[in-house]
């Protein structure tokens, strides 16, 4: 049976203003009946064993899973420094992971290099992908390859099909994100607005072609005023869903705080994937 998650970053706003930390989120999340949480390392505190075992202790209490943990930025982005600096940062999450029994950790891509092709930086991304899945099965965590696009790269089904088969690993599967693939209203990019189908890309045939190796699929909410969303068609999608036999963890990510408060609309979130999940039997 599918499990509904909240993806923490939905209340990213309520959690900046000081109006939740992580424990009370865990609380709102079991409260809402929200199945499981899944986690970002910008929102933890510290990365002290006696801070991730509390958050581990609270969450069992409250009966909820943690399905990941995220990473921010990826290879290329000098977010976290350099390459090799980022996939120290990686090393240490995947660390965290093993601590709290948590059996996955997410992660992008990279930014594609000035005056290269996608085919000409490849290897390069490969090779990185390689060596966080080579540590990461040390410490029998799991390694989630998030289609993100921003003008990253692997940023297409055929594209993370290709990355999943050259790493050919069981321990490196595929996180599907609704609103991240090219062509999503969700998804930014050069010359992108938030908001805009870009008519050169058909997302939902991106969806379709990564869909089947998808381990953990996160389903992206914009516009939630009339408790539905508003800008994906999810009655698109849930049949795909269906049809790739799809059993995993759902993990909804809310993004549509100038339209509504996320406190407002995440319960609105929850009733209308709910609802879904039952309208298809799946």
């Amino acid at each position: 049976m599918i499990k509904l998650h909240l993806q923490a970053l939905s209340y990213s706003h309520a959690l900046a203003d000081g109006k939740l930390n992580l424990p009370q989120l865990i609380d709102l999340a079991a409260d809402t009946g929200w199945d499981g949480i899944d986690l970002e390392e910008r929102l933890f505190e510290s990365t002290d064993p006696a801070y991730t075992e509390e958050l581990r202790q609270h969450a069992a209490r409250r009966g909820l899973g943690i399905g990941y943990i995220g990473i921010r930025a990826g290879f290329g982005s000098g977010y976290h420094g350099t390459d090799e600096d980022h996939l120290a940062h990686m090393m240490k999450w995947t660390d965290v992971c093993q601590q709290m029994g948590i059996p996955l950790l997410r992660i992008i891509g990279g930014d594609l290099p000035d005056g290269q092709t996608e085919d000409e930086a490849w290897p390069w991304l490969a090779g990185y992908m390689r060596r966080i899945v080579d540590y990461a099965k040390t410490r029998r965590v799991q390694v989630g390859l998030h289609n993100h696009n921003h003008g990253m790269f692997p940023a297409t089904g055929d594209a993370i099909i290709r990355m999943l088969d050259e790493i050919d690993d069981p321990y490196f599967v595929h996180i599907m994100d609704t609103g991240q693939y090219r062509g999503s209203p969700g998804a930014s990019g050069p010359g992108r607005k938030k908001g805009e189908i870009d008519p050169a890309y058909d997302f939902y045939r991106e969806i379709e072609t990564s869909l089947p190796r998808a381990q953990l699929v996160r389903c992206k909410a914009y516009k939630m005023a009339g408790g539905r969303e508003e800008w994906i068609d999810y009655d698109r999608i849930f049949p795909m869903l269906k049809q790739a036999r799809f059993n995993g963890i759902m993990s909804i990510v809310y993004e549509g705080w100038e339209f509504m408060p996320d406190i407002e609309a995440l319960p609105l979130a929850h009733d209308f994937f709910r609802n879904l999940l039952h309208k298809y039997s799946i």
